[in-house]
């Protein structure tokens, strides 16, 4: 087994390391989320800190971690006897993997000791395995859904509940979760987010002394890593005493009003949601006290836990970095100090910055000319000449409707689409096709069953062959292709709606953010179209690339049409299983080229005699409407929307969706 790499030898990532040695002092604070990109060390700190954690004392024998001073009373290998002797063995760190099944994360029956001794027995999931312990998630952003609301429970009640084929186990759950992630790759659900008792942003160091020592140290790691872990033992060893002697310490801490205060105001000026930060603050600045060797919190305590537990949890936009105001921060503090904090923080008082009220959703406001004016710029040969129009600004994103692609895909895991995939919910069972990898198991002893007698059945084992064997359809979400082909041409060009038209579209770029698809961007004006972003993972980009978008020129929906159909068209020869949704950002005017009506017909009909999903966002504004967009959307086999139905909360889209239901 290879030595792993000291704590104490990690390079620089000084709020990291006190984030994870602040949950080691006290696993109530509630676990660390580490973002950074890649290559920063994240996972060697983490999987580092497992030798330095005090070791476990066990029940004998239990499968569960029971303390043997207060053993689970419903420990499934119980009932145990209090204060009974017990034996020690070092904490855990167990890793749960993104492509894990939830049979390995909850746990299941044992299926071996079912099949051969016809006996029910439950086989333990690394859930109970983690108990008392660390469970460390690897890129837990790409974590499947189901499993996310597995840990959501375990996390919440400290125990896993295992109701399935016939077993019905509780056992206790309580470990420190760690978690570290690439944002460029997707966030995570707010739900989970906010079960991370601290977050820490970690990038590598641009200092050319500091990262010669990074080398320096590697280097020596993989050459001896044993002599090297020997070289910084005495390091480790106090480190460890420190934690011990913190853990001991941290009942006598006193968190005085003043402090709770400051907690309260700190949490309230950053507008957090709920009461869980408020608590995580406190855990955590008193926790900081107690690695200082104090028995007092003070202001300090505070603006530290502030940082650690606040970024990931303040009102923000997803694509806006986490992060706090500091100045804000310190005069919030200074403002709340009070005189039973032994030594208030007086540095910051700068002026509060940021925190502002977001403007207010300006939505789809009319340009107030009535009809559509005519096109600005009409004559012009292609994008960039006289006619173009600086770009504007985007409104206010809002939360919108989900579209999604019908059928059942078999695409990558995601939040949008129904998806046959490996790791969803059991929905039925089927003879395997080829090797058994999802066995389901109800439906195997019922194919069984009635033949047990003409097998000549004598034990208790079931007698299985081949043929009775079934496998485990399951369904899930897929992620999907999303491609954007937005109208840039003069008749979107007035100021208003095009600002409302650039808000939809980053609402709908937020929300494939969150249900982590690819997105590309197609726009067309003048007499051409034009690929802005290729299909991409990295939604900041194709945010980038909306806000500096400019207009004007004549409008060749075609061109637009079929440059999208070609970039389709080579992103399933590369990702053949990706479905995709094309979003087409239109009023529906066609007057780019010769014939170009016509033309624009021709090319959305390819769409639809490939059975493409689409969507037409209808931007036509003002108390006369020619309804283009509603046709653009028959010819593409699709649906129309109006940006007031984009909405999730609309009115209009609540109406019309009961109006298809009755129909």
């Amino acid at each position: 087994m290879t030595t792993p790499f000291p704590f104490t030898a990690v390079v620089g990532q000084d709020d990291l390391r006190l984030a994870l040695l602040l949950n080691a002092v006290s696993p109530s604070v509630g676990g660390v989320l580490v973002r950074g990109e890649k290559g920063t060390a994240k996972s060697t700190a983490v999987r580092a800190l497992t030798s330095l954690l005090p070791e476990v004392a066990v029940v004998p024998g239990c499968r569960f971690s029971c303390d043997p001073a207060s053993p689970d009373p419903g420990c499934p290998d119980g009932p145990h006897e209090g204060g009974g002797g017990g034996t020690s063995r070092p904490a855990r760190m167990v890793e749960l993997p993104v492509g894990a099944s939830e049979d390995r994360l909850v746990g299941a029956l044992d299926i071996e000791r079912a099949l051969a001794e016809g006996v029910k027995a439950f086989e333990p999931g690394l859930l109970a395995a983690a108990h008392r312990g660390i469970l460390y998630v690897d890129e837990v952003n790409l974590l499947h859904d189901h499993l996310v609301d597995l840990l959501l429970d375990a996390a919440a009640m400290g125990a896993s509940y295992v109701e399935r084929e016939g077993v019905s186990v509780r056992h206790a759950a309580r470990f420190l979760l760690v978690g570290t992630m690439n944002p460029e790759e997707g966030e995570l659900r707010p739900q989970l987010l906010d079960r991370f008792g601290l977050t820490v942003e970690v990038a590598a160091s641009r200092e050319p002394d500091q990262r010669v020592e990074v080398v320096r140290r590697r280097l020596a790691y993989d050459d001896d890593p044993a002599g090297f872990a020997a070289r910084w033992a005495d390091e480790e060893a106090a480190v460890r005493q420190r934690i011990v002697a913190a853990r001991e310490l941290l009942p006598s801490v006193r968190l005085g009003d003043a402090a709770l205060r400051q907690i309260a105001a700190t949490c309230a000026a950053f507008e957090v949601d709920g009461m869980r930060a408020d608590i995580v603050m406190a855990r955590t600045a008193t926790a900081l006290a107690a690695w200082a060797g104090r028995t007092d919190v003070l202001a300090e305590d505070v603006r530290q836990a502030a940082l650690l537990a606040l970024p990931h949890r303040r009102r923000r936009n997803p694509f806006d970095a986490p992060g706090l105001d500091e100045d804000k921060l310190d005069q919030t503090l200074e403002e709340f100090a009070g005189d039973d904090n032994p030594d208030p923080d007086g540095d910051g008082g700068g002026p509060g910055g940021g925190g502002g009220q977001p403007e207010p959703d300006e939505g789809p406001a009319d340009d107030g000319a009535g009809a559509a004016p005519p096109e600005a710029g009409e004559g012009e040969p292609a994008p960039g000449g006289a006619g173009e129009q600086s770009p504007v600004r985007a409104a206010e994103p809002f939360r919108t409707k989900v579209l999604s692609v019908p059928g059942i895909g078999e695409g990558a895991a995601g939040r949008r689409s129904r998806a046959r995939t490996e790791h969803g919910r059991t929905t039925g069972a089927r003879r395997p096709e080829g090797a058994l990898t999802k066995l389901h198991l109800a439906a195997t002893v019922r194919a069984a069953a009635p033949h047990q007698r003409a097998r000549g059945r004598s034990g208790r084992g079931l007698v299985v062959r081949r043929d009775d064997l079934r496998q485990a359809t399951r369904e899930g979400r897929e992620g999907n292709l999303v491609l954007f082909v937005v109208d840039a041409s003069g008749s979107m060009a007035a100021r208003q709606r095009m600002s409302a038209v650039k808000g939809a579209v980053l609402s709908l770029l937020l929300d494939a953010y969150q249900r982590r698809d690819k997105v590309g961007l197609v726009t067309f004006r003048g007499s051409a179209a034009e690929v802005a972003l290729p299909p991409t993972s990295s939604v900041d980009a194709a945010a980038a690339r909306l806000e500096s978008l400019p207009t004007g020129g004549r409008t060749p929906l075609a061109a637009g049409l079929l440059k999208a159909h070609d970039v389709l068209r080579v992103e399933r020869l590369r990702d053949p299983a990706r479905r995709a949704l094309v979003v087409v950002v239109t009023d529906g005017r066609a007057t780019g080229g010769p014939e170009p009506v016509a033309l624009a017909s021709r090319a959305a009909r390819l769409f639809a005699a490939e059975g493409i999903a689409s969507v037409v966002v209808d931007c036509e504004s003002g108390p006369v409407r020619l309804g283009l967009a509603g046709q653009l959307a028959g010819e593409l086999g699709g649906t129309a929307v109006t940006l007031d139905e984009l909405r999730a909360d609309s009115i209009a889209g609540l109406v019309k969706d009961v109006q298809r239901r009755a129909a």
